[in-house]
């Protein structure tokens, strides 16, 4: 890179899926924030899936944005794509930096490469995934640390257990945290709140959310146990509404067939993201008892929306919560004590609503991109 020229990055964003889950919320608020910087700061081309090309461009109109070959839909495809047709990309478009933002990289290619580490726990915790995606990914990992000029993490806890479980670098890994989008995820309106209770078929039900994949390690069994024992004696119980993609954890239907038929529990899919503010702000409490996190978002977007949260004190999530939300175990049990609890303390929850929103102001979408620019800049020099 010349002295005095901004980086020119190549972010490969065809990894985001179709319901912009985790790592779509990632790219999507990291390229927002990069599209308000000065052009003097960074370069920007953006290679994606071509249902998101226009997308990107609307977000991004001073940067390039390259649809990736049709073929690439398909993840056994994108994979083999990433490894040969990304690194011509990358040549192509004469970039300093190629950034990879989920966890998989080139192994060859002519300029630098970063690459974001979304979390540990396919080592720290192996047994809550299948074990193709756990051999994967662990591979993947060992990999992108060896191979990447620099690494980026969303917490702290994920560079520490980079560290001491695979002796990873710590001179080489940045901490960028996650921002959250204070436009789309608000304290809502009663009409927000009401239109998503309408959809739902609440009527006016009080509810307890939980938002995010149903995977083992988001410990969605003990939280359908724990909410039907804190709720089973409640004259008028709040249903439970798991919401989100469907995932693979055999164990959710089992929990399931044991919740008691007065008790209603509701399994609406992936909502609208306009849909969103009005669902984790119109809940009770938001519960996320989840056994580790290389981050927490869903925790984040429910603290904006000025909603309670119950979660537990794993790996990266004192990190976003702080002293802002309540936390219980694993356990059903404990759920069960601690959601009643809350569910019985209303001051309590106006406090960590309050708490919640005002913590979730400190983590912008600028401030992650400040991060890599500078991340990419040092690796560019």
């Amino acid at each position: 890179m010349p002295p005095g020229h901004a980086p020119r990055v190549l972010v490969d964003a065809t990894s985001v899926p179709a319901d912009r889950g985790g790592v779509g919320r990632y790219v999507d608020g990291l390229l927002g924030a990069l599209g308000e910087m000065s052009s003097d700061r960074v370069d920007l081309a953006v290679v994606a899936q071509r249902a998101d090309a226009e997308r990107y461009r609307r977000m991004l109109p001073s940067a390039e944005v390259i649809p990736g070959p049709a073929a690439i839909v398909h993840r056994p495809a994108r994979l083999a794509w990433e490894q040969t047709g990304l690194p011509m990309l990358a040549q192509q478009t004469n970039a300093d930096v190629l950034h990879s933002p989920f966890y998989t990289c080139p192994l060859r290619t002519g300029c630098p490469v970063t690459v974001t580490v979304h979390d540990a726990t396919f080592f720290t915790e192996p047994e809550h995934y299948e074990n193709t995606k756990r051999t994967f990914f662990r591979s993947a990992i060992k990999t992108s640390l060896r191979r990447a000029a620099r690494v980026i993490v969303p917490s702290k806890a994920t560079r520490d257990e980079l560290i001491r479980l695979l002796d990873a670098d710590p001179t080489r890994i940045d901490v960028a945290y996650h921002g959250v989008d204070q436009t789309a995820f608000h304290s809502p309106t009663e009409d927000e709140k009401a239109r998503v209770r309408a959809r739902l078929g609440l009527g006016d039900s009080g509810y307890v959310a939980f938002l995010g994949a149903k995977e083992p390690r988001k410990n969605v069994p003990n939280l359908i146990r724990g909410w039907a024992r804190a709720v089973a004696d409640w004259p008028h119980p709040p249903a439970l509404v798991l919401a989100g993609g469907q995932g693979h954890d055999d164990d959710i239907d089992r929990a399931v067939a044991e919740v008691p038929p007065h008790l209603r529990l509701l399994r609406p899919g992936y909502l609208r993201y306009a849909d969103l503010p009005g669902f984790l702000g119109g809940a009770l409490v938001a519960c996320y008892p989840s056994f580790g996190e290389g981050f927490g978002l869903p925790i984040l977007e429910a603290m904006a929306c000025g909603t309670p949260v119950l979660t537990t004190p794993r790996l990266s999530l004192p990190e976003v919560g702080g002293d802002a939300v309540a936390y219980t175990t694993e356990s059903p049990e404990r759920i069960a004590v601690d959601l009643a609890d809350l569910l019985h303390d209303e001051q309590r929850r106006r406090t960590l609503a309050k708490a919640g929103a005002d913590r979730a102001k400190e983590f912008t979408w600028a401030s992650s991109a400040e991060v890599h620019v500078t991340t990419w800049t040092r690796v560019a020099a």
